[in-house]
């Protein structure tokens, strides 16, 4: 690592972060890295932009949002996510047909 500042008034205590072994930095605030969890990663770079969303009122059957919401957060991104499947599926099969 460069210990050259760009600030002539540092606050860093180099000596001592030189002197740091891996086991003496707390990660407990910092999850893990599993196989699993790098799975889910997206990443966006050099991709356009998600489209916007649009606010809206819809009537679901109570169990069914009730499913839903028991997956837990990120439940309406599953939601806009299924609609977004079929959607493509169907606008496929109507384009091959």
């Amino acid at each position: 690592m460069n210990n050259v500042s760009i600030s002539k008034e540092s606050l860093t205590d180099w000596e001592r972060f030189d002197a740091l072994q891996d086991e003496d930095i707390d990660l407990s605030d910092a999850p893990e890295i599993t196989p699993e969890l790098f799975a889910k990663a997206v990443v966006r770079r050099g991709l356009k932009p998600p489209p916007s969303k649009q606010q809206i009122t819809i009537r679901l059957d109570e169990d069914v949002l009730g499913w839903f919401r028991d997956q837990g957060e990120g439940y309406q991104a599953r939601i806009n996510s299924l609609l977004r499947a079929y959607m493509e599926a169907h606008q496929t099969s109507q384009t091959a047909s």
